[in-house]
């Protein structure tokens, strides 16, 4: 069944009708040749569309309810998955889905969140709000998996951190915050991949990596422009304005430093083709994981150092980003003002 059709993907849609309403008539050589006719002006129109889409149209493919995610991944890369409930703290939370599994026959841990398909799963999972709980899970498993030295492979599919009262009374941001700073000094390899929605804290709060993916239509941004634009100027319906002024999308990125790959996506995004958009994932997946794996403890933790203080400056001196380090683990009182 054909993914739904966003709205700037209009004029595909009155094509598609007409494919339909000619494949309901008799089969004839003609009528066949038309369809085949039409069908490539779909791909071609869909080529044309997508190669020059706006901030706000990468954000609507980003949020697309039939984009692959965790669970998608999951299903088609790893075997042998074992899911891990809990924080052992309060309770476990669905909008975070975390497990052992094996890549490619190697053990690893995977975490990610998962958004729901269905009206009932949406519910379950929140909408892929993640809830205090789910962060202090999802770092509860990955120091599981420094302890049997497992890699950590993340999927960051979320529109933000829940913002509920019982959330706030639980210490989300709390919870946020002690995620990256141990997920920055983990002692196994991390790679993250941005899947779809990478929205606020609620993203960050486990995308600290040592390699940071992003699909072509994927977003990552500090905050969703609908609340970008109600807070700037009190006006929610600027978020396309918004969209554009965050440079949320994965060229953008690149350019910044804040992503280090841009993984593509099939014709018309991942929802069109989720077979292909998994291999497209897997083949990164495999590159990034053995770059990272391939270096030592100490130096893998440098590296990601400097790639964290190398964030927004693309081009920064590495060696000039563990100076800083040095510094400031103490070169006196004075090391934190430089």
């Amino acid at each position: 069944m054909p993914a739904e059709l966003l709205d700037f993907e209009e004029p595909i849609g009155v094509l598609l009708k007409e494919i339909e309403a000619l494949s309901m008539m008799p089969h004839t050589e003609a009528r066949a040749q038309d369809i085949a006719r039409l069908r490539q002006r779909v791909d071609a129109l869909r080529a044309e569309l997508f190669a020059s889409l706006t901030p706000w149209q990468c954000v609507q493919v980003a949020r697309h309810a039939s984009r692959p995610g965790t669970l998608d991944y999951i299903e088609r890369l790893f075997t042998e998955f074992v899911e891990v409930h809990g924080d052992r703290r309060f309770a476990d939370d669905p909008a975070i889905v975390c497990g052992v599994a094996r890549y490619h026959g190697a053990p690893v841990l995977v975490v990610g969140h998962q958004k729901g398909r269905t009206t009932k799963e949406k519910i379950l999972r929140n909408f892929g709000y993640a809830r205090p709980e789910g962060y202090r899970k999802a770092i509860r498993v990955m120091r599981m998996a420094e302890k049997f030295k497992r890699p950590v492979i993340i999927f960051v599919d979320t529109p933000a951190a829940f913002p509920g009262i019982e959330s706030e009374e639980r210490g989300v941001a709390e919870a946020i915050a002690f995620n990256l700073r141990e997920m920055a000094v983990l002692d196994v390899p991390v790679i993250v991949v941005i899947c779809g929605e990478g929205g606020s804290g609620g993203a960050l709060g486990i995308a600290i990596g040592d390699r940071v993916l992003i699909q072509q239509f994927a977003i990552f941004s500090v905050i969703p422009p609908e609340g970008c634009s109600a807070i700037l100027w009190r006006d929610s319906s600027r978020k396309v304005e918004a969209a554009a002024a965050l440079k949320l999308t994965a060229p953008d990125l690149l350019q910044a430093g804040i992503v280090d790959e841009i993984v593509p996506e099939p014709l018309g995004g991942a929802h069109q083709d989720p077979a292909l958009a998994c291999q497209l994932v897997d083949a990164a997946l495999q590159r990034a994981l053995a770059v990272v794996a391939a270096v030592p403890s100490q130096a893998r933790l440098d590296q990601r150092y400097g790639r964290l203080r190398g964030m927004g400056r693309p081009g920064v001196d590495f060696a000039d980003t563990l100076a800083g380090k040095a510094v400031l683990q103490g070169a006196g009182p004075d090391a934190r003002t430089r």
